[in-house]
């Protein structure tokens, strides 16, 4: 059916055969026909067995991203369609969808793309130079299906500027598909109201990943006052805030996150009790603890430390030392929530790096739960990229 045939090595493609959608350079022994790098393309085992079909780039480490395990899929815009029409459903059934991630790339089984939707406004990321030619289809297709459910896409965004596409031979790229707007969305999450910056914010605009880590202290921060660490354009500070804390202070070192932070706390009517700092985290803390301060709630939620498994080893060295200044600066019987969004940072490792940063700052654990990326983030099993959050909340005890 296709022109092109990648044949893998003996031996190798099995990451493919548990369930992933990837296939590295090393794995592959031929690649027979005509082709341009974006082309789908029919993959089989070194014995001829077909595996099926996915788009190729020889520019790019991973060469091959599977978009169907059935070799005679017919990719076109039907096939786009059926694959946006099953992610939608999905999340319809899932996750509260005012504001949501509407497809999230393998996990949606439409490798190299994402896409999230603020309101009224879709945001696009683009990775991969085979899904790169087929965005407008799946733009097109997300506005009918939406339509269809009385929702009016009024602007979408593209935000595919991130350095991995360099890797894949394409430009960084970043403007309006379509019509121009106005790029603030103001959008309301467990009944906080945001600002989103989807041209200048970090990423899309605004990490949705964390919806129902969000929702989940509020029950521990009625009067208590929290301390919200990497607190980024506010989120969890006002979480806090809607949820009743006598006095809420956010930290971050972007000076243009803390005055949307600042924004936010006001379009909430919270700038009373809660109030933002720009400062260095890693620094703030010490001086914090020097002055004997106490919190009854300490959220960490920095960025990740690790985009490679190259450097762990300091990243560990990272999330060990925020994790124990912030533990020291917990009242007895308060509580910590912390949190890793880094692939690499496995979930055994992480928590061994708690573990750790307990023992130094001489603090026992009471894990009250642990959760992971909300889930119109689905985490797609054997496709380990898209698990990566981990979110703990523990009480934290003084030694008896």
């Amino acid at each position: 059916m296709y022109q092109t045939i990648v044949t893998l090595k003996k031996g190798e493609g099995r990451t493919l055969k548990a369930g992933g959608a990837w296939i590295y350079d090393n794995e592959i022994a031929s690649v027979m026909g005509s082709f341009e790098n974006g082309d789908v393309v029919e993959v089989r085992d070194f014995d001829g067995y077909r595996m099926g079909c996915g788009y190729l780039n020889t520019r790019s480490k991973i060469t091959v991203r599977m978009l169907s395990r059935k070799a005679d899929t017919l990719i076109d815009a039907a096939f786009f369609e059926g694959r946006v029409r099953d992610a939608w459903e999905y999340r319809k059934q899932t996750i509260d969808t005012s504001s949501c991630r509407l497809i999230f790339g393998e996990a949606d089984f439409l490798p190299g793309i994402v896409v999230d939707k603020f309101s009224d406004v879709l945001v696009v990321e683009s990775l991969a130079l085979g899904i790169d030619r087929w965005k407008p289809v799946i733009v097109d297709a997300l506005k009918k299906v939406l339509a269809e459910d009385g929702i009016r896409i009024r602007g979408v965004y593209e935000r595919s500027d991130a350095r991995v596409r360099l890797q894949e031979g394409m430009e960084r790229s970043k403007g309006f598909i379509g019509e121009p707007f106005d790029t603030k969305v103001e959008i309301v999450e467990n009944g906080v109201k945001y600002l989103v910056d989807v041209e200048d914010g970090q990423k899309t605009g605004f990490f949705l990943d964390q919806k129902n880590n969000r929702a989940a202290i509020h029950r521990f921060c009625k009067d208590k006052r929290v301390l919200d660490c990497f607190t980024h354009t506010g989120s969890f500070a006002l979480n806090a805030g809607i949820a009743g804390a006598r006095e809420v202070l956010g930290v971050d070192a972007s000076r243009l996150a803390v005055d949307q932070a600042e924004e936010n706390a006001r379009l909430n009517g919270l700038e009373e009790r809660v109030r933002f700092v720009c400062a260095d985290v890693f620094e703030l803390l010490p001086r914090l603890e020097e002055k004997g301060e106490k919190f009854d709630v300490v959220i960490l939620d920095p960025p990740a430390f690790t985009k490679s498994r190259n450097s762990v080893k300091n990243a560990v060295k990272g999330y060990r030392e925020i994790n124990l200044r912030g533990l020291r600066l917990v009242k007895d019987g308060g509580f910590l929530a912390t949190c890793s969004c880094s692939h690499f940072m496995e979930p055994e490792l992480f928590a061994k790096t708690i573990r750790e940063a307990a023992v130094g700052a001489h603090k026992r654990l009471r894990q009250v739960e642990f959760r992971t990326q909300a889930c119109d983030h689905p985490i797609l099993w054997a496709a380990d990229q898209s698990y990566y959050l981990k979110f703990y909340i523990f009480q934290v005890c003084e030694e008896r």
